[in-house]
């Protein structure tokens, strides 16, 4: 299988669901936090993130999360609209929470991360929030996996998934596990097992999968096992990034391929998983084949880690195509 069949003619390519926050990046690189004179603000998060990542590159996109009632949740939903993003979804909430805020440093490794998410705003998310019809007019439904971590956010997202395999769209889940959401391992890797089996598509990484197996394979490192025990079901293309190895694609034809990175002078390490999401998501959505997806995904991963942020570092499709022009990959 090298493409994905979609119900193309939809007013949305895709809808992403998950956290959208403020991220504030350090002004000074290779610096820790304790020394760093400030930082420049820019709009964050995961799903945020993807959502960006997939408009930059032409396509319709739409988003469903919750911010705050508040003069940052403002920022972002000011933001998101600029860039052209459908908030139809999305949900502002005066109960007293708060949009999330992440500090960090700028370096290229051992990158210090603080986050902040004591009653984080898109956890409110309710299930009765969601819009069957709003996912009805997009091709392809994007979940990020900490949506799952607490209620009500958790049922909100499973019931955003089953309105999307009743209405025919494709689901894509990006794992997205942030340990710290959890209470253990075991709690997360039952949610994410519900979650994959409503999936068409699976990206994570090797960790987030070793997760997700704690309790079906525990320690298990072969991926080709780990691929064939969660192609069933629903889910058609599972993806499983190892940073600077690449990654590996599997399908349930029994196709699979492995995708190099394109070498880059990186900044920061956070933002290209968003990056590659969003490319692939873009490329499946306007009908093109999975191997050209993944490979954009991976030169739009490059670009990003080289960029000073996350949102504003995402390539429109002009870039994307110059850089894959220019840069040899490495296989």
């Amino acid at each position: 299988m090298t493409t994905l069949a979609l119900e193309q003619h939809r007013p949305l390519d895709a809808i992403v669901l998950g956290r959208a926050g403020v991220d504030l990046y350090a002004r000074e690189a290779n610096m820790g936090m304790a020394d760093i004179s400030g930082f420049n603000k820019f709009v964050g998060g995961s799903a945020a993130n993807i959502a960006v990542a997939i408009s930059r590159l032409g396509a319709k996109t739409g988003f469903i999360g919750c911010v705050a009632e508040d003069t940052f949740g403002d920022y972002v939903c000011r933001y998101l609209s600029g860039q052209g993003i459908n908030l139809d979804g999305m949900m502002k909430d005066a109960s007293g929470s708060r949009t999330s805020v992440a500090f960090t440093e700028m370096k290229p490794s051992d990158c210090n991360v603080l986050i902040y998410r004591n009653k984080a705003s898109d956890l409110t998310l309710k299930p009765e929030q969601v819009d069957p019809d709003y996912i009805a007019s997009a091709k392809m439904l994007v979940v990020t996996g900490t949506a799952l971590s607490e209620s009500p956010s958790r049922e909100a997202t499973l019931i955003a998934m089953e309105h999307a395999r009743r209405s025919n769209t494709a689901v894509v889940l990006d794992v997205d596990y942030r340990p710290y959401s959890w209470r253990t391992d075991v709690d997360a890797s039952i949610y994410y097992g519900i979650a994959a089996g409503l999936s068409d598509v699976l990206i994570g990484n090797r960790e987030e999968f070793d997760m997700m197996e704690t309790v079906l394979a525990p320690g298990n490192k072969d991926d080709d096992a780990t691929a064939t025990r969660f192609l069933r079901g629903h889910t058609q293309v599972v993806v499983i990034k190892a940073g600077e190895l690449g990654s590996k694609v599997y399908c349930r034809d029994g196709h699979r391929f492995r995708q190099g990175i394109f070498p880059v002078e990186v900044k920061k390490p956070f933002g290209s998983g968003d990056s590659f999401a969003g490319a692939l998501i873009w490329t499946l959505a306007n009908g093109g084949e999975l191997e050209d997806g993944v490979r954009f995904g991976s030169a739009a991963a490059a670009i990003n880690v080289s960029g000073d942020s996350c949102t504003e570092a995402m390539p429109t499709r002009e870039q994307l195509f110059a850089f894959i022009e220019t840069r040899k990959q490495d296989r």
